[in-house]
């Protein structure tokens, strides 16, 4: 098994990662392989609705002058998937609003083929604006058809400058949990 993770953040090892990095260490206790995609410093180009991705039906997008593909590619290799984003004016980050705009509508257009994969949100936030974040990953997983694993709060965690959410010990025991949960239903799927 396998779980996937996007760092959607500017950042690559600010807050965000440092949050993805706990649920992945919970995941490979348990054996399950895992993989973090720095979106940081790249460019993911927003869907331009040309809709060829109902045409061609071979689970890409179409436009290819981007890393889409490649994240397609290894979405579709995971049992799971985590995306993870920091909280810009209350929404997620512009690379992964890309990719779950391009990613969702090639995967609409290929017979839903995220279908009963795992999916977890991740979110940082300084103060607030972090729960449409949160909504707004998981709107893409559950319009996937993907399971959504809950954890003991929402898989938030609080911090500004990179490293500090490793102060935020509740956010830290969410991600924690969020790990041991997302492992525990994905054996029971396989």
């Amino acid at each position: 098994m396998k779980v996937i993770a996007f760092n959607g953040s500017a950042r690559k090892d600010g807050n965000t990662a440092g949050l993805i990095r706990h649920v992945l260490k919970e995941l490979e206790i348990e054996g399950i392989d895992t993989e973090l995609v720095q979106l940081g410093g790249k460019h993911i180009q927003g869907c331009i609705a040309c809709f060829k991705c109902f045409e061609n039906q071979d689970r890409h997008c179409s436009v290819n002058k981007d890393m889409l593909n490649d994240c397609i590619d290894g979405m579709l290799e995971a049992d799971g998937i985590i995306l993870g984003s920091p909280t810009y004016f209350a929404n997620v980050s512009t690379n992964i609003k890309s990719l779950i705009d391009r990613a969702g509508l090639v995967a609409k257009a290929n017979k839903d083929m995220f279908a009963r994969k795992v999916g977890a949100a991740v979110v940082a936030v300084r103060r607030a604006g972090a729960i449409h974040v949160f909504n707004s990953i998981n709107h893409f997983y559950f319009i996937s058809q993907m399971i959504v694993p809950g954890s003991s709060y929402w898989n938030i965690g609080q911090g500004l400058n990179p490293g500090d959410v490793e102060k935020d010990d509740e956010g830290i025991g969410t991600m924690e949990t969020l790990g041991k949960n997302m492992s525990w239903v994905m054996k029971k799927l396989a």
